[in-house]
């Protein structure tokens, strides 16, 4: 273990000996001084990793020398030691960022317990939590062999998250490689589960909510209840809400959170349109041609989400005085923002958000971007800080203090893409990689799910030879011609359409304000 090095500065450092044995048996090497003056000068010439700092010392007091020496090495945690029981030295302190806060007189336990807190936390914690994880996997490897319910899926999804997110931050990557592993085996596993089972949800009473009946089972309720914001975020995935839900909280205590489930294709001009007219695919373009939009057809697909929405209300009885906004640009979201005031007589708002779908995009085409989200941790990093700066968080925020609920949620997530898998089609295929639309098509059994009658999954079928094929696991599809140049360019990219926990089981979360 590192021999960590203590800067202790008090003018009566005399009558502390005992505290400096007692850390010098442990191994830590500490360093005295007994004014301000000569701590500063401490710090400019030699390296530490933390200090202790008596308030209240002659010459310059604690806090000055804590403001001098922060300008110093802004870095180095402080922890300050005082006699004051004063809140406004208290205050003052912890503004200026210090560690930790120990009021005199002070035992060397509580010293020992400062120190492990700021100095060997990470190696603590990292320890803890790997052992932990080594519990679960078992557990987990257990769950994997016997999971057989949507609603089992979904909580083993989330257990996943959960620990990705624990161990991220741990130093011990090894953990973190065979959590990858587990994640992989349990995307082998939910591709046969939703291969076996999913037509079958169409017919089913006990079917999980989607895409399509997400409006009426969830959000309808939600609506009753008072004036709502539904914000749509596209392309959230779970393990992205979880980092900005932080952000969320001083604004709104959560009231629900639930999974459901994304129709296929988990692709935005499907799973969105269905969340807002209520229709599967099929039937959209059953009733409201106009509107529907086939892969080959010419045109924007998400065009007519407003007129979607406007008919199911209709169709549910709901007379409410409700709008719709798309946000695809800063300018849109500030000025949606700005103008939050003039709509707080409405009954919904419903906001589409499509930032983080922008992003993916961007993230296949901008080498800057591939760059700022190489992989899962640093994608969701991108999106925290994003979010924390965003137009979205003010509309929020101006929700809140309209007191209005806020709905979050999404039409589908996205799946970091890793493997090629060779498919062939005429000129009219769909060029999605995650799923194709089209007619002979060829391709590897085993890496797809295939509907040979998409009116099975409620799917439009274009002309009467035409199939559905979605990539399981972490596949996307590549022609042959020019194979190489297409697999380099498109692995380790941001993909959605196909089968995976990823894309398909995706975050629904009502709130109040606070």
């Amino acid at each position: 273990m590192k021999n960590f090095g203590i800067l202790w500065v008090d003018d009566e450092i005399d009558l502390l000996k005992s505290h400096l044995l007692f850390l010098e048996e442990r191994n830590y090497v500490v360093t005295t001084c007994n004014s301000g003056q000569d701590a500063l000068e401490e710090i400019r010439n030699n390296t530490f990793d933390i200090v202790f700092l008596d308030e209240n010392m002659p010459g310059l007091s604690g806090l000055e020398t804590l403001t001098e020496l922060k300008q110093i090495e802004p870095s180095i945690p402080v922890v300050m030691i005082t006699k004051n029981e004063e809140e406004s030295i208290m205050e003052e302190a912890i503004g200026s960022k210090i560690a930790d806060y120990l009021i005199k007189p002070v035992n060397p336990n509580q010293i020992l317990l400062c120190l492990k807190k700021n100095l060997d936390h990470s190696r603590l914690v990292s320890e803890k939590t790997t052992a932990n994880y080594q519990q679960e996997f078992r557990k987990i490897a257990m769950d994997l062999s016997m999971v057989n319910s949507y609603e089992e899926w979904a909580e083993l999804y989330r257990k996943l998250i959960f620990w990705e997110l624990q161990l991220e931050s741990i130093e011990d990557s090894s953990m973190f490689e065979i959590l990858e592993s587990q994640k992989s085996e349990a995307n082998q596993q939910f591709g046969k589960f939703i291969e076996k089972h999913y037509a079958d949800w169409f017919s089913d009473a006990d079917a999980p909510v989607m895409s399509h009946t997400l409006f009426r089972e969830w959000v309808q309720p939600v609506i009753a209840e008072g004036p709502t914001l539904l914000v749509v975020i596209d392309n959230l995935r779970y393990d992205q809400w979880f980092t900005i839900e932080d952000t969320i909280a001083p604004h709104y205590r959560k009231v629900k959170e639930q999974p459901y489930f994304s129709i296929l294709p988990t692709a935005t001009q499907y799973a969105r349109n269905a969340m807002f007219s209520g229709l599967m695919p099929a039937d959209m373009e059953k009733r409201h041609p106009e509107w529907w939009k086939n892969d080959t057809d010419e045109g924007g697909k998400n065009l007519h989400e407003r007129d979607f929405l406007g008919a199911q209300l209709k169709r549910l009885g709901l007379d409410l005085d409700w709008d719709y906004h798309k946000i695809s640009s800063l300018k849109q979201g500030r000025h949606l923002s700005q103008q939050f005031n003039s709509l707080k007589s409405k009954d919904l708002i419903a906001v589409v958000y499509n930032f983080v779908d922008m992003l993916s995009h961007a993230r296949t085409e901008m080498e800057v971007i591939k760059e700022l989200a190489s992989n899962d941790k640093a994608y969701r990093s991108l999106t925290h800080s994003w979010f924390r700066n965003s137009p979205l968080l003010d509309l929020i925020q101006a929700a809140q203090t309209a007191g209005f609920q806020l709905i979050i949620t999404t039409d589908h997530g996205t799946i970091n893409v890793k493997q090629p898998s060779k498919v062939i089609g005429d000129r009219d295929t769909s060029l999605n990689l995650r799923y194709k639309t089209g007619r002979s098509l060829t391709y590897e059994d085993k890496d797809v799910l295939a509907a040979k009658d998409p009116t099975a999954l409620r799917l439009p079928k274009i002309n009467m030879s035409s199939s559905f094929i979605f990539a399981k696991n972490d596949l996307f599809f590549a022609y042959p011609n020019n194979y190489n140049h297409y697999v380099s360019y498109y692995r380790n990219t941001y993909q959605h359409g196909g089968v995976s926990l990823e894309e398909m089981i995706v975050p629904f979360i009502w709130m109040k304000p606070k």
